[in-house]
């Protein structure tokens, strides 16, 4: 199929707005915080120049945004909204009501890590935090896959009626620029067609959302989320190779380096994946099967994905930018309980990045040093370049 594209230099934030401007999203709520803010800025300016035809809302706080979208989407409208750090930790209730009222809102969620202290940098720690409201979670490696990956979450959300973030890190993607292909609006629109709803809010068919409900259905509704999410799974492949076949970019829920027949692995999200192929290479110059993965698709976990990417005998170190105090790395964590009956997988599990720290390829490196000298620990937490 002949695609026309238009190549333009965009910030993270750029691109994401793009998405939603050529989604025809009806409803924008937005607050500011940094990094986040130039998202909804750069959709504000499309409303005033009359480039997207949306109701763009200016709240008093990030928990008035997401109880906006919520009400808009109940009516039907196609919403969103974006935050990062301490405004989405504002928004953890109404992220609840959000999934439980089953309301397809995309947030943009600009990962910046979580006060005290104060700090305006990156990690991952606001948005795990958030990993068991019952919102899908798709973490970007450049800005292309940020405008796609948006423009997925849209059809998906709308798909099985749950809400989804499209996560990227702070300024290393939110305010770096780069080359992103932009389709022409009527390969969107084939794509992404006009919301249809049929339960919604309207005076003139009343309908009644999230009242109360006993214990005699409650458990039922929450089978129903889950069930959903695991339809997701499927889903998210769906529309990712449908969106390949028509732009020649598939996303998926495991990008993979060298990983066929690699002994020592590294699993990382985001933007540090480029430094772990850079020590894959080092390594792989020397002789040493080296292999690295980066998860896109965290939520739904890609558990089955995972379990046939991994060969057995190998050694993996997952690489978390956020910490479940008292536990461990969240990604570790989970992917630790999926090899546990797996005695020929060696699991570790790294926390590095925190506050904004550069994960470098030297830091890669001193992972794959633990785990091929045996320095490393499986049953704790490694802290990776930290004073102690």
């Amino acid at each position: 199929m002949s695609v026309r594209l238009e190549k333009v230099a965009l910030t993270g934030n750029q691109a994401l707005a793009h998405a939603v401007r050529m989604a025809k999203t009806q409803v924008v709520a937005a607050y500011p915080i940094t990094p986040q803010t130039s998202v909804v800025e750069t959709i504000a300016e499309f409303c005033a120049k009359g480039e997207m035809d949306a109701h763009f809302i200016q709240t008093e706080s990030e928990h008035s945004s997401m109880s906006a979208c919520i009400g808009a989407s109940m009516t039907g409208a196609r919403t969103f909204t974006a935050t990062s750090s301490q405004g989405l930790a504002l928004m953890h209730e109404m992220l609840h009501w959000a999934v439980g009222a089953r309301t397809p809102i995309v947030l943009g969620e600009v990962n910046r890590a979580l006060a005290a202290p104060w700090t305006i940098l990156s990690d991952q720690s606001d948005s795990m935090a958030q990993r068991d409201t019952g919102w899908m979670q798709f973490y970007c490696g450049n800005n292309q896959e940020v405008f796609d990956t948006a423009l997925l979450a849209f059809k998906l959300c709308e798909a099985v009626l749950l809400p989804a973030m499209v996560v990227l890190d702070a300024f290393v993607l939110s305010h770096s620029v780069e080359g992103v292909l932009l389709p022409h609006q009527e390969l969107v629109n084939q794509y992404l067609p006009l919301r249809e709803t049929l339960a919604k809010l309207d005076p003139d068919e009343p309908h009644a959302f999230g009242g109360m409900m006993f214990p005699d259905v409650f458990m039922e509704q929450r089978f129903k989320i889950e069930e959903s999410m695991d339809i997701a799974r499927g889903v998210i492949m769906e529309c990712a190779t449908e969106w390949d076949a028509l732009t020649g970019r598939l996303l998926k829920p495991l990008h993979c380096y060298h990983t066929e027949d690699a002994e020592y692995i590294v699993m990382c999200l985001g933007t540090a994946f480029g430094a772990a192929m850079q020590a894959v290479d080092q390594l792989r110059s020397k002789g040493i099967k080296a292999g690295a993965i980066r998860m896109w698709q965290y939520r739904p976990f890609p558990t089955q994905e995972l379990i046939d990417t991994i060969p057995d005998t190998s050694s993996l170190a997952v690489v978390d930018r956020a910490v479940s105090f008292g536990c461990g790395g969240p990604v570790g964590t989970e992917t630790k309980a999926i090899f546990s009956g797996n005695n020929q997988v060696k699991v570790y599990n790294y926390i590095a990045g925190l506050g904004g720290r550069e994960i470098r390829s030297s830091s890669f490196e001193k992972v794959f040093s633990g785990m091929m000298e045996n320095t490393a620990s499986q049953n704790k937490i490694n802290w990776l370049e930290v004073r102690q």
